[in-house]
């Protein structure tokens, strides 16, 4: 298996340092708002690695949860954003992360991304992260500001490992902050951030320095060295994160421990927009329930995110939805086909056996995703496969794939009450007119009525509860 390391710029063989275990972290969601789409992608992109992975060795799989510490500014400057979201939504951040939280993994779920094994909150691990920041305050690398305690990035030469040093060296005139007149250099990093001393914070916690809480970057690698060890296998996340957020846990952890902490550095590219890439911060991002109301369901957007490879940019359209969505419902009814022609029995030979080791070697070439997809559909048309021996390698296929190939729609027999049909067209006028206010108010409507409405691209499907 090979996978392009950020670290070293290339394609590395994967060699896990204990055949019996691999171990990835994956930076997870700061649950201040809803998930976006882009970000999703980069979740999509890792639950194919971890699918992958798990056709070889066992896996233990650690996301974090930001639910406390991360600032609206790589500046370590700025309010915490639980607290910027509790001033919008008037409730506790408490509160703030727990919606959130429940929501990404609702979201997460319906992509069929596969749950890690260990989910890290980081209010429950403060412990941890302050005996990090302690002991890389016994050996030399903080000093204290009237606002927090900082890594001192000077004295860890190898700071600019993961980017190289030009790119490092261009944050040096103040392009990702303004030199304070405490901060010795441009790349110097929060360890700990004392709370203002004018007001209460809602997550504030004591330690040995001040009342204050954790800066994001000390979060990650606390909780990632606590259950996977001081060198992780892998370590996951979008590209934005590799010149501050990963260069930073590098430089923290390996100060701390004397050890390399990661040996694969996995980085999935942005999902962008024609006006730029998905940002929360501009205003300019689409969530996965915004798709459900405009009738795609999540494995659409799992299809369409397939269909390019995690390194690339993909640009996303309401057309290439349609196109995808289109696609994922062409090759479930040739599966279905399949299925049917096999009578449901799968047939193991060497032909689906050759077919299988094409499609591993696509998913171990640097999670080659795009040609994996496009052997299903060979396969699925190919005259020299029997339908059981079609059926038992693209159900191996979708163990990777996730895409529900076999699915089947159901249909209800029995007829809808009169009152029921009359709001199902009264609903479709109003979402055929984008008045999603109306649609979500009729839904409710026939909620109430024992039946549950489901957008799909070919309309509305409704269910008895």
């Amino acid at each position: 298996m090979y996978l392009y390391n950020t670290a070293t710029r290339h394609k590395d063989e994967f060699k896990p340092q204990n055949e019996k275990q691999v171990t990835m972290y994956c930076c997870g969601p700061t649950v201040y708002n809803y998930a976006h789409i882009g970000n999703l992608r980069t979740y999509i992109f890792e639950d194919l690695l971890a699918r992958t992975i798990r056709l070889h060795y066992p896996l233990k799989h650690v996301m974090n949860v930001t639910d406390v510490g991360h600032l609206v500014s790589d500046a370590d400057d700025g309010e915490d954003k639980m607290e910027v979201a509790t001033a919008r939504e008037g409730k506790s951040a408490w509160d703030i992360a727990k919606f959130y939280e429940a929501k990404f993994w609702q979201d997460y779920d319906a992509l069929h991304c596969s749950r890690p094994s260990v989910i890290s909150r980081a209010t429950e691990h403060i412990k941890e992260m302050i005996a990090l920041v302690k002991t890389l305050e016994e050996k030399g690398y903080t000093y204290r500001t009237s606002d927090g305690i900082y890594y001192d990035t000077s004295k860890f030469p190898r700071y600019d490992a993961l980017v190289g040093h030009a790119r490092i060296s261009g944050l040096q005139g103040g392009a990702r902050v303004e030199m304070s007149d405490e901060k010795r250099n441009p790349t110097d990093f929060a360890l700990w951030k004392f709370s203002p001393k004018d007001k209460k914070r809602q997550m504030e916690w004591d330690s040995p320095w001040g009342v204050g809480f954790p800066g994001w970057h000390i979060e990650c690698s606390a909780m990632a060295m606590k259950y996977l060890g001081h060198t992780l296998d892998i370590h996951c996340g979008g590209i934005d994160h590799v010149t501050i957020h990963h260069t930073n846990e590098i430089a923290q952890s390996e100060a701390a421990t004397g050890e390399k902490y990661v040996n694969y550095w996995v980085h999935g590219e942005f999902l962008i927009l024609r006006s730029g890439k998905m940002s929360k911060s501009g205003g300019t991002f689409v969530t996965l329930d915004v798709l459900r109301e405009k009738g795609y369901e999540p494995l659409a957007y799992r299809y369409l995110c397939l269909g390019a490879h995690y390194r690339t940019q993909l640009e996303f359209s309401y057309e290439s939805m349609d196109s995808a969505a289109k696609s994922l419902k062409n090759l479930r009814a040739l599966c279905s086909q399949v299925r049917t022609a096999a009578q449901n029995r799968a047939q193991q030979t060497d032909k689906s056996r050759a077919w299988k080791e094409k499609f591993t070697a696509a998913m171990e070439d640097d999670l080659n995703a795009p040609k994996a997809l496009a052997l299903a559909w060979e396969a699925v048309r190919n005259a020299e496969l029997t339908p059981g021996e079609k059926l038992d390698f693209l159900q191996f296929a979708d163990t990777i794939l996730a895409l529900d190939l076999f699915v089947q729609p159901e249909v209800s027999s029995e007829p809808l009450p009169e009152e029921v049909t009359r709001l199902l067209e009264e609903r479709a006028r109003a979402r055929a007119a984008k008045d999603w206010k109306k649609s979500d108010e009729l839904r409710d409507a026939i909620a109430q009525k024992g039946y549950v409405v489901k957008d799909t691209p070919k309309g509305q499907q409704t269910e008895k509860k």
